[in-house]
């Protein structure tokens, strides 16, 4: 591949992408912002991260087509604007495309001014289970039912997070991955009843959640998560023979009907244990077909529903 790519970022979200890029044989721009991150990347990838931020960098230097976003998520809409009003036509961004609601509403606007292409980087979609998972509803007819759990450990939030204030709009930076992910394998909603209480002073939105609904393919869902309590992500989708279970996300359990017992299904996980998991077939359908990835005005229309089940 000759298309040099631009990747904006040099902590370590930005290195996973670089050690795809280079196994995809993509050459690559790095631009970062500081020295120290600048060495660390080096030293981690043997690639030489640019310094001074994005913006100086594009003061002086015209941008290839594509870039992929891996800044912090308070930059990530200001930066994916900067790109599209630099005339960068496809971007990856890292989920879930900007701070706050209104910052990803924004990146959509401009990017339907501009025409440029703006993807989200749900990298959970591309996870090896997770595609065994398709395999298996399509091979049985679709989703019949599911219900998914979000439960966040607050215990084990970054103190980065907590300091930069990512942690007051934690449910949309993070637990939009199990969410998105739900809604992915077995439909977007159509109807949707959630209640939630409010527990927490520092979050945006609540700490209970709860509630039920059913899909544009009519399967019926339900979800529960509390943030107060114990419990973990999951996933479990019930099709005509057997029922699913992503719990963690990364593995894969089947039960048949008739049977009591869950199996273990074995997948090949090679990619997600060399490379950060999702993020080697996540950057190859970036750079290829777009299979799979969420764009920027179909995160816009999530939005709604995300907002619904986060302040019920």
């Amino acid at each position: 591949m000759s298309e040099k790519i631009l990747l904006v970022g040099a902590g370590p979200i930005a290195q996973e992408y670089a050690k795809v890029l280079q196994a995809l044989h993509a050459p690559l721009i790095v631009v970062g912002r500081g020295k120290e991150s600048a060495k660390k990347f080096f030293a981690n990838t043997g690639f030489q991260a640019e310094i001074g931020g994005v913006k100086l960098w594009l003061q002086k230097n015209n941008p290839p087509a594509k870039a992929i976003i891996a800044v912090g998520e308070k930059e990530l809409g200001e930066t994916a604007r900067l790109l599209i009003q630099s005339g960068v036509k496809e971007i990856l961004v890292e989920k879930p495309g900007g701070f706050i609601a209104d910052d990803i509403r924004k990146v959509g606007k401009l990017s339907g001014e501009k025409k440029a292409k703006v993807y989200i980087a749900y990298n959970r979609r591309f996870y090896s289970s997770v595609q065994k998972a398709i395999e298996i509803i399509n091979e049985n007819g679709g989703a019949l039912s599911f219900h998914f759990e979000f439960t966040e450990w607050i215990h084990k939030i970054p103190a980065t997070k907590k300091t930069a204030g990512i942690i007051h709009e934690w449910f949309l930076a993070n637990s939009t991955h199990v969410i998105d992910l739900a809604f992915f394998l077995c439909g977007k909603p159509k109807k949707l009843t959630g209640y939630a209480l409010a527990g927490f002073p520092w979050h945006n939105g609540s700490s209970i959640f709860t509630g039920a609904g059913v899909t544009e393919k009519n399967a019926l869902f339900s979800y529960h998560a509390n943030w107060e309590s114990a419990g973990r992500w999951g996933i479990e989708i019930l099709t005509a023979k057997n029922r699913l279970y992503l719990r963690p996300l990364e593995k894969l359990s089947i039960q048949n009907i008739e049977e009591i017992d869950t199996a273990n299904v074995i997948i090949d996980d090679t990619l997600d244990i060399k490379f950060k998991p999702g993020y080697y077939l996540q950057v190859k359908s970036f750079l290829e077909d777009k299979k799979n990835l969420p764009d920027i005005q179909e995160q816009i229309h999530m939005l709604a529903w995300y907002e619904k089940i986060n302040q019920a």
